[in-house]
Formats: C-alpha cells, structure tokens, sequence
C-alpha cells in the first residue's frame, strides 16, 4: 500500500513508518526536517502552521494517511481538505482525552464528548484541539473513509512525553524508590508499535469510525510495570509501596509527579485506564506484554545515551528526589492501602 504518514519522526508517526516499512508498504513522510525521519521513506518537508506548509503535497496519491498532530486543529482541517480526492482513506491518530470528563467507567465510543471543538480552530486545549481535529477529518473524507485512533496512555520506545522513560531512570538510579499502590491497581496503555500495527491494519480492511485503542483494562498492574523496571534496568532498587492516601496526604500529584499512576476509585482513574477497547480488540488490535515494552523502552534509552527526547509542548513528568525523600521518611512499619 502506499502510505502517508504526516509526522513520521517521531514518538507514534515513526512507530507507524516502521511498522509499514516492515510490511513493505511505499512510504511518505511530511515532516519540518527536524528529525530524521527512518531509512527507506521518501520525505517531503514542510511545516504545517507556515503559509504554503503543505506545498510539497501538491501531487501525488496514497492508499490512506495518518496524521498524529495534537495542536490546532486548522492544521487537520488543512490537511484533509488538501488531501480528500487524492488518499482513499485519513486516518487520525486522537486521545481518549476527547471524552467528556469525567467518563465514566467502562465507557465505549458512544460517550459523550467534549462540548465547543471546532474543525478550523486556532490552539485552545488539548481535549477540544483533538476533538476538533476529528471533526475536520470526518469533514473532509466523510465517516466512511475516516478512522479515529482514541489512544490513551502510550507506552514504548521513542517515548517524547516522559512517562515509562522517567521511571527507569529514576530505579536504574537505585535506592528506596517511591511505589504508588496499590501493587495490583490494574493499568491500561497502548504499547506505541501495538497501535502502530493495528492503524495499518485498520487502513487494510478498511475501517471507518472511531476506536479506543488501548491494552484491555487490568492488561498489567502498576506493581507489574515497576517491577518489570527493575528487573530490565538491573538496578539496586527497592521499591517502597505507599498507599494512594500517603501519596495524595503528601501533596503528590497523580499521572504528572508519578507518571502513569492515578489513584484507584477516582474519576482520574475510570477515565484513564476503565475504557472498553472490544471494538478494537475485535478488529485485530494485539498488546505485547508489559516486560516487553520495559525492556525495549530500556534498550532505546541505552541506545541514545539514557536521556529521552521531550516534546516542548508537554509538561514536565517525575518527582523531585527531595519530595521522594521527604515521603519515603515518612513510610515506616507498613503501609495501609496497598498489598505487599
């Protein structure tokens, strides 16, 4: 199939060449040039906030596109419009965040969204500039050419956000380590070439709709991910579980200070990780194990030197080693909430 892939070089678009590449897919890439894209592509450069961005796409034609942006959504409707009559079907990568929030547990595709997206919008907010971004898809190729990829939490190699990277840095440092429990508070995440395989997968038999595509809920737990760390990095770690409300009582803050971990029973953890994926479980989406993922994440952080690329758009991820300290202090005969 021919492909285009607006992105390419990073973090999910650089999953998704490669995963094409491997398949033997004849492969575009429009990107600004900041970052080198995989061998074997042909790429086009060209910036897409710029006026005349997407002049290097003025011929040529593609099986399917997928598109990763996450700012303004003009940039989708843009690139859409452009592309309708020349790609057979768009294919773009969104968020979960698109749900109105909270959702609520165990929500599908049908729940609510966020009120207030437009499709040629500037930059507003994260949940409404994706919201935004699917309708300028669905706008331009009709709901019959269209895939809506709803990710969630996004794990694995090439990671530019800071979450399953600053957890291995931090055990490979060693020592008491911080665990938010509870060991088994079960976990929900896509490992990125995961979703990579099942986005091609999607343009070969030629779905339309929206999708959750994230591991099944309880796919691992967050004792099953830490130790998993551990037991890549090697490390002389100890992790010290704490329960959620000596984490919270401490003034920590879930997802941001402690990647990945919201407390279990809040409206933060039915929304990040209770989703229901049947509908891309029964269209071929396939999650890897959790050690997997650690492991390869490992070996690519290795591989450039143990610091991880960070996209100037996000927030900074991890806890202060003095806040840790100040916690870990505090932990002393047992820890209620958590199981051992």
């Amino acid at each position: 199939m021919r492909l285009l892939v607006l992105g390419g070089s990073e973090f999910a678009g650089r999953a998704v060449v490669e995963a094409a590449l491997g398949r033997g897919w004849d492969v575009t890439v429009l990107n600004r040039g900041t970052h080198r894209p995989p061998a074997g592509v042909r790429a086009l450069q060209g910036d897409r906030t710029a006026p005349d961005g997407l002049a290097a796409l003025a011929e040529g034609e593609w099986d399917a596109v997928v598109d990763t942006w996450s700012a303004a959504p003009r940039a989708v409707h843009e690139a859409a419009r452009l592309l309708r009559g020349r790609a057979g079907r768009y294919v773009y990568v969104s968020s979960c965040s698109v749900y109105a929030w909270p959702a609520p547990a165990g929500y599908d595709e049908s729940a609510p969204l966020v009120e207030g997206a437009e499709p040629d919008a500037g930059t507003t907010d994260y949940a409404r500039d994706k919201r935004g971004a699917e309708i300028a898809a669905v706008e331009a190729f009709g709901a019959d050419r269209c895939v809506l990829v709803r990710a969630g939490l996004i794990l694995g190699p090439y990671e530019n956000v800071g979450r399953l990277p600053w957890w291995l840095t931090r055990i490979a440092r060693g020592g008491p380590v911080l665990a938010p429990g509870p060991r088994e508070l079960p976990l929900q995440y896509v490992d990125v070439r995961d979703m990579a395989e099942w986005i091609l997968g999607a343009a070969e038999q030629e779905l339309s709709g929206p999708y959750n595509v994230i591991s099944p809920q309880g796919h691992a737990t967050m004792g099953e991910l830490l130790d998993a760390c551990v037991d890549v990095t090697g490390a002389a770690a100890e992790l010290r579980w704490a329960g959620p409300e000596v984490i919270l009582d401490a003034g920590v803050e879930p997802w941001t200070q402690l990647p990945v971990w919201v407390p279990p029973g809040s409206d933060m953890h039915d929304s990040l990780h209770s989703a229901d994926v049947s509908r891309a479980l029964a269209t071929g989406l396939s999650c890897r194990p959790v050690g997997e993922t650690v492991a390869d994440t490992w070996a690519w952080l290795r591989d450039i030197g143990g610091t991880a690329p960070m996209r100037p758009d996000r927030t900074t991820k991890g806890l202060d080693p003095e806040v840790e300290a100040r916690v870990l202090a505090g932990l002393s005969g047992g820890v209620p909430g958590t199981t051992p």
